[in-house]
């Protein structure tokens, strides 16, 4: 087994450095991860410069690209083996129902998934002053990837793995989960540089909203592992005769 991982924090990022302890023992590892924190890049590909691997550990490169970068490269075409599976992150912090959206850890296994692997996305929900419990969150991913050796899933897709911050013996279990959705995001931050020029900074993700039973959110606020099954179609394929009609409508 082949296990290609990488993430968007970063290659010096200690989400990843656990996750290469923990699944290490399942198969032989090769790491490709940016050169530095692309947290928000989604699944953005770099087309107007060149892209450059640097080793800097034995079958572990940094690449300036974003995270669909690396696995692109990864998987098409600079290694001369191929890839079992993709495993990203473990990413610091949540990645929960429009999370999926923007995330670079998310967007590494749907990268993967694209080119015809199967795909594991972690993220640890820590926020400012929680524990940071990495090692729990890779022994999770460590054990879906032994589940997926010994029999993948019959459907093949994404999933979306979200892990309390909590130490491995307190987790409660694992539930297979929707994606919930958040309130709007808080406003911009205006702040000035020391020019005097005003700079902006994204607000911060706004709380669960749509976070009842059944959803990501609620999972993890109960201590239990969400595991959301990801599909790369977007199509709201419901609403295709509503639009014909109205298209017909002129």
């Amino acid at each position: 087994m082949k296990i290609l991982l990488s993430n968007d924090d970063g290659y010096r990022a200690e989400g990843l450095a656990a996750l290469v302890d923990a699944v290490g023992a399942h198969g032989a590892i090769t790491i490709v991860a940016p050169d530095r924190n692309r947290s928000g890049a989604s699944n953005s590909l770099t087309l107007d410069v060149p892209l450059r691997a640097t080793l800097y550990a034995p079958d572990a490169y940094f690449i300036n690209g974003t995270p669909t970068d690396c696995v692109h490269m990864a998987v098409s075409g600079f290694f001369d083996h191929e890839h079992d599976l993709v495993v990203s992150g473990v990413n610091h912090g949540a990645n929960l129902g429009d999370d999926v959206l923007y995330s670079g850890t998310v967007a590494a296994a749907v990268e993967g998934r694209f080119l015809g692997l199967p795909a594991i996305a972690v993220s640890l929900c820590m926020e400012a002053g929680t524990p940071r419990n990495f090692a729990s969150a890779a022994r999770v991913a460590a054990d879906l990837v032994a589940r997926l050796i010994k029999g993948p899933p019959p459907d093949a897709m994404i999933l979306n793995v979200n892990v309390p911050d909590l130490p491995d013996g307190q987790l409660r279990g694992l539930r297979v989960t929707r994606l919930g959705n958040r309130h709007r995001s808080e406003p911009a931050v205006r702040a000035q540089d020391p020019r005097g020029h005003d700079v902006y900074w994204v607000g911060a993700a706004g709380a669960g909203q749509d976070a009842g039973p059944g959803t990501d959110f609620d999972a993890v606020a109960n201590g239990y592992v969400s595991i959301t099954p990801l599909q790369i179609d977007l199509t709201r394929h419901a609403a295709i005769p509503s639009i014909e009609r109205w298209l017909e409508r002129g």
